[in-house]
């Protein structure tokens, strides 16, 4: 029989996952607590066993610490690390000892999602020694990536989990007044920006198709560049960049000084930019001001699979798309702290050195790092899609409950 174990459920991602995990620990006999921050909570866990806090963010780490003593818990859980009420979680559980997980979308998107052992981006304890990669990575035994079950989601139900939270947060404010989406645009900006994205969309899907066709005759020479969201995380707490909008100039001053004259530079937007920074415009005005007009493109839409598999390169500051990158062996610059900027996958020189000179892939260690991570941190699944949500549940609860916490996280 395994360890009994005491979680505590903090902020969760906005799907039925959390109440379908917290059942499976119940039932293989573990505690089971939650503490409520707003009203999101009362609508994703909408039962009576949980305790709520009230209060003011400058009294929650010494409240948080205190109930974690009280009630016992051995592991604390949540959804998005960096949040300011879940750093000072992640504190307090480190002060007592406490195990601490975050629960994210995977690195290996997108069916699979993270379990990783206090925090991601900058704030991630998984190495980045080679030599660990290969011994976590090595061929043979179990291989989780020859699993090719697929769990897709769609937009609308990413679409009703956002609507969900703004509007759970909003209808119960009265009962958690001093609760905050820690989010840098308001309600109305955000929706409004989201609705003329829409009407946009079907123009904005032919013109990437058309810089698509493009990039994919012989001879093209260009480096993609993956647009992340500005108010992620992993921008704001796993990156150098106080604004989004200097990174975007670090590139493109870069390129004008060192890239070769036949370079182009193709600008992805993410799928789940509502343009709210008005990238549409600014990127091109700081593209003329450099004389690089005529070079750069941006895009909304289009299939990554195709622009990664014609890139010469690409950059970007610690997305996902790396991992793609890296996988079909087109050199990648990291601005950011990513989990797999690694000697020996990523350029480790400058960014001037890479236009013309990037470090290829190792293509052995890519595959070793791929089978660690899915070993050690990934679980196959989705929070959304019914099928992915109980796979992800039954691996969570395996790791969670049966297997050591691992050496190099300690």
């Amino acid at each position: 029989m395994t360890e009994r174990r005491n979680f505590l459920f903090l902020q969760g991602h906005h799907s039925r996952f959390w109440v379908e995990l917290a059942d499976a620990l119940r039932a293989e006999g573990h505690g089971v607590g939650k503490v409520r921050l707003s009203g999101q909570d009362i609508v994703y866990w909408p039962r009576l066993s949980a305790r709520s806090y009230r209060g003011p963010k400058a009294g929650w780490r010494a409240w948080i610490e205190a109930h974690m003593a009280r009630e016992g818990v051995t592991d604390v859980l949540y959804y998005a690390d960096r949040h300011p009420w879940n750093v000072d979680a992640l504190a307090a559980a480190k002060a007592l000892g406490i195990r601490a997980w975050t629960l994210e979308f995977g690195y290996l998107r997108p069916h699979w999602l993270t379990l990783e052992p206090e925090a991601m981006g900058a704030f991630s304890r998984f190495p980045k020694d080679p030599e660990t990669i290969r011994r976590l990575g090595a061929p043979g035994g179990d291989d989780p990536l020859a699993d090719e079950a697929r769990y897709p989601t769609g937009f609308f139900s990413e679409a009703m989990a956002d609507i969900g939270m703004f509007a759970s947060t909003i209808a119960f404010w009265p009962l958690y007044p001093h609760y905050r989406l820690d989010l840098p645009y308001t309600l109305v900006t955000h929706y409004a920006c989201w609705i003329a994205a829409l009407l946009r969309e079907g123009r904005e899907e032919r013109a990437a198709r058309a810089v698509q066709a493009r990039c994919a005759e012989p001879g093209a020479d260009y480096t993609l560049f993956a647009m992340q969201l500005a108010q992620d995380y992993q921008i704001r707490a796993s990156s150098p960049y106080d604004d989004y909008a200097d990174m975007i100039a670090e590139i493109l001053d870069s390129m004008a000084r060192a890239a070769p004259a036949s370079r182009r530079l193709i600008v992805k937007m993410h799928p789940l930019d509502s343009d709210w920074r008005g990238w549409r415009r600014k990127v091109p005005e700081m593209a003329r001001a450099r004389g690089l007009g005529d070079r750069v493109d941006l895009i909304r839409g289009g299939d990554l699979g195709v622009l990664i598999r014609h890139a010469r390169s690409a950059v970007m500051a610690n997305s996902t798309v790396g991992l793609h990158c890296l996988k079909e062996g087109v050199p990648v610059k990291t601005l950011g702290s990513a989990v797999y900027d690694i000697p020996g996958l990523t350029h480790q020189g400058t960014l001037d050195a890479f236009w013309s000179d990037p470090e290829p892939v190792d293509r052995a260690l890519d595959a070793d790092f791929r089978r660690a991570l899915a070993r050690e941190i990934q679980i196959k699944g989705s929070f959304f899609q019914k099928e992915g949500r109980r796979r992800a549940v039954a691996e969570a609860a395996e790791r969670l409950t049966r297997r050591p916490f691992p050496d190099w996280a300690r």
